[in-house]
């Protein structure tokens, strides 16, 4: 009787467990902000194309694999200090917490300038992330994806920067123009320890302005960085 009582108790502390889960889940809402990967997926020019070959076929082999051969800085991915910093941090120097937090999404066009932060100085305080929601990304697959997209201005940079920040993130493929030559915003947002995410896309009528963003990298050796799922939690209205 002892061990029927014990196992009732559990199955029942169980129960409210999985209930719990199931419940919180009911009130997340789950966003993807990352572009599949393939052969044709647009990379920085100058960049070899990436290659998905098949390895192995069930017909054949009795198994399914894929070789992968492609640049650290593929899709939405994110950069790491030791990108463009010497001896700055790889991702796999950063603890696995500098890879989530709260974030605020800001939707702008172009410029990103010092406006765009206008009465959003305390949410930006109380945030791990900012990413931006410019719109960019439905040129994703176009040669208009490598055109005059938004960049952050040097005052809004600098804003940016006195914030406690893990990162910053964009709906672009790069933090500077494409025809910048220092690379200005890179040198300083890596220069301050943040990682930089890049080539996220926003769904169609895309209204979040906060949430739990996720964006785990690849764990390997010496990681100037790295694809990502880009993944941001938002509590239902």
């Amino acid at each position: 009787m002892i061990w029927f009582y014990f196992l009732f108790v559990f199955s029942h502390f169980v129960d409210l467990k999985v209930f719990s889960f199931v419940k919180k889940s009911n009130e997340m809402k789950i966003y993807d902000l990352s572009h599949q990967l393939n052969n044709h997926s647009p990379v920085y020019p100058g960049i070899q194309p990436p290659e998905f070959i098949p390895a192995a076929q069930i017909e054949t082999h009795g198994y399914r694999e894929t070789h992968f051969r492609f640049h650290s800085h593929l899709g939405t991915h994110i950069d790491a200090p030791a990108h463009m910093i010497a001896n700055g941090k790889t991702l796999d120097q950063l603890p696995v917490a500098h890879f989530c937090g709260e974030t605020i999404i800001i939707k702008t066009g172009n410029p990103i300038d010092i406006e765009v932060f206008s009465g959003l100085e305390d949410k930006i305080a109380t945030s791990e992330f900012v990413l931006f929601n410019t719109g960019w990304s439905k040129f994703w697959g176009s040669p208009s994806y490598f055109g005059n997209f938004p960049v952050l201005m040097p005052e809004a940079l600098n804003f940016l920067l006195r914030f406690n920040l893990k990162g910053i993130g964009f709906d672009h493929i790069s933090a500077d123009s494409m025809d910048s030559k220092d690379y200005p915003n890179h040198y300083a947002i890596l220069g301050k320890n943040m990682i930089i995410i890049e080539n996220l896309v926003f769904p169609d009528g895309f209204a979040e302005n906060s949430g739990e963003f996720n964006c785990f990298p690849l764990p390997y050796e010496n990681a100037d960085g790295s694809p990502v799922r880009a993944v941001l939690k938002c509590k239902r209205a």
